[in-house]
């Protein structure tokens, strides 16, 4: 088995770091995906049920539910 010389070395180590860095980005914007679906489907399904509050004009569950909205929104920063 030939021996690999120190460019060569460097040159495998280089392309295996930058491999991992796309990984490591890869999975960071796959993170923010999920969790931007995740506020979204969180907030509507609030969304609907303040409105549902509203119509049957229920001030308590709409208190909590605005409420709930407003830190979902500080959670997520949104």
């Amino acid at each position: 088995m030939k021996e690999k010389s120190y460019a060569e070395l460097m040159k495998i180590g280089a392309m295996k770091k930058e491999k991992a860095k796309k990984s490591s980005l890869q999975e960071l914007y796959i993170e923010m995906l999920l969790n931007e679906i995740q506020l979204n489907i969180e907030k509507e399904k609030l969304l609907r049920n303040i409105d549902e509050a509203l119509e049957q004009r229920n001030e308590k569950d709409f208190m909590r539910l605005s409420g709930n909205l407003v830190e979902l929104e500080k959670r997520f920063g949104a």
